[in-house]
């Protein structure tokens, strides 16, 4: 089913990641053809492999697409720039002839073929450096939490998918034309290897925050842990709380940064907030992502420019008096381009994302923080809300305004608090691929969507977004429906 993936020859890892003592990296190229059964003898190659593994969260939808299909598909961003298919993701009329959901699944599942060679030869590797320090445990660690990772945001996006738990060999693709399992089957598979991941995984690897916030730690899995038990449809918000109050009490000292904008000015990464991130280093190791979302006096190029903040998210920034983190996040430029929402003439003043700030000639080492403490203390906050705390989910919610400086909160109700934690975390996360998830779990995407009132300026007439529950979930790609005669298309599609 995804043979295209597994047989084309890896880079150079993202983060160098393989550890031969407790506190250093060394570089080493991973191994490019999973299936050769004499590649996997030795701790270096297991290694290897591992970095292979991490490498797939340099892949387009990491790096940008996973903001396209939760920020812009949302209330928070229109589509800007000029790719039809993404203007067709902004106004929710996707179809699955759309090539970026092809995309997307081939690398999402690319890197789960790669964590599943890890899982699968490193067990049976014979060199006495995987036991020392136990090593080989933490690889496998790593390992099981990348599928989680890659099958988490799978499920969220399309819902069902087929399970794929071995090593997919070019040779005998046609064992992995399967059916899709189940959402309920998809996350149960997702915790159980984030529980596998959390036995397996240290707090820390070293005192290096290069290393730790780099790796799958404990408190990352425990971090995915409480996502996923929020997001999946019969969730649980006692084991939510559990899981980030692991994370809060964690060994590896996580804590909120004092100020909101050091997350992201480019100059404090690894931070003690931070719990997971890409290790972006710039060329040759660049993100691209910058160079398609800032403006003309950052970029160095003049062409429009994608992910535009909308009039609704700005608002919502403007509604709290929340400076630091609207200045933090978005950016506001003259441009010489028409824009259909903010100015349908040249030299209109048009807002940009901002949470990256250096495009450096497409090999930004700007990153995109993956996991980290602020979602966990609003997820927290959440589930203390939803089981009838909230005293306590309003004093998690005021650490964060706190921090952004803005009035505390003063909500008692259960629904009032429900209403302000899911506007704290608009604002905290925008850009960071939250926000759809967000608007899912709490069963308002039909209704916000539906509900916006956005004016295209080229015709003067609102954007009907034609919200259906059905585009909750994204269509199969057709390219798979073809290839893949045991799967069904969602449906609406």
């Amino acid at each position: 089913m995804i043979k295209r993936y597994i047989t084309v020859g890896m880079a150079l890892a993202l983060f160098a990641t393989s550890l031969i003592s407790c506190n250093k990296f060394t570089d080493l190229a991973p191994i490019s053809e999973a299936t050769n059964e004499n590649a996997y003898t030795t701790a270096k190659e297991a290694e290897a492999a591992l970095t292979g593994a991490y490498d797939a969260l340099q892949q387009e939808y990491y790096v940008w697409d996973n903001v396209i299909f939760s920020d812009v598909i949302s209330d928070n961003y229109y589509a800007g720039g000029d790719n039809p298919e993404i203007f067709a993701v902004d106004k929710l009329e996707i179809v699955p002839t759309n090539s970026r959901l092809f995309t997307n699944w081939g690398q999402i599942y690319g890197g789960i073929a790669r964590a599943n060679t890890v899982l699968e030869k490193v067990p049976g590797i014979e060199d006495p450096q995987l036991d020392a320090g136990d090593r080989r445990n933490q690889i496998l660690g790593e390992a099981y939490f990348l599928r989680a990772f890659h099958y988490f945001n799978l499920v969220k996006l399309f819902g069902g998918v087929p399970l794929i738990l071995v090593p997919v060999e070019a040779s005998k693709t046609e064992e992995y034309i399967i059916p899709q399992s189940t959402e309920v089957q998809v996350y149960d598979q997702i915790i159980a290897d984030l529980e596998q991941a959390a036995a397996m995984l240290p707090d820390t690897f070293s005192d290096e925050g290069s290393i730790n916030k780099a790796r799958a730690t404990k408190g990352a899995a425990n971090a995915l842990l409480a996502k996923v038990h929020a997001q999946r449809p019969d969730r649980d918000y006692n084991r939510v709380l559990t899981y980030c109050d692991e994370v809060i009490n964690s060994a590896a000292n996580y804590r909120l940064l004092d100020d909101f904008s050091a997350l992201f000015d480019g100059a404090h990464y690894n931070n003690a907030e931070s719990i997971l991130e890409v290790q972006y280093v710039g060329a040759p190791e660049g993100n691209f992502g910058p160079q398609m979302l800032l403006p003309p006096s950052l970029s160095g190029d003049t062409w429009r420019k994608f992910v535009t903040p909308s009039h609704d998210l700005v608002n919502a920034f403007d509604s709290e008096s929340d400076v630091v983190r609207k200045n933090s996040s978005i950016l506001f430029e003259q441009v010489d381009w028409l824009d259909e929402f903010w100015g349908n003439q040249a030299g209109s003043e048009v807002p940009f994302a901002y949470k990256w700030k250096n495009a450096s000639g497409w090999a930004s080492s700007n990153r995109q923080y993956l996991l980290r403490l602020a979602d966990i203390i609003l997820l927290k906050a959440e589930a203390l809300n939803e089981l009838g705390r909230t005293v306590e989910a309003r004093e998690a919610l005021n650490q964060i305004r706190q921090r952004a400086q803005i009035t505390p909160s003063q909500a008692v109700s259960q629904t009032d608090l429900r209403v302000a934690i899911l506007k704290e975390r608009r604002l905290e996360l925008c850009q960071e691929a939250q926000r759809w998830d967000d608007l899912k779990r709490a069963g308002l995407a039909v209704e916000v969507m539906n509900g916006l009132n956005e004016i295209d300026l080229r015709t003067n007439q609102p954007v009907n977004y034609n919200m259906t529950a059905e585009k909750l979930v994204l269509p199969i790609p057709q390219q798979e429906i073809d290839r893949n005669t045991e799967l069904t298309q969602n449906t609406g599609y």
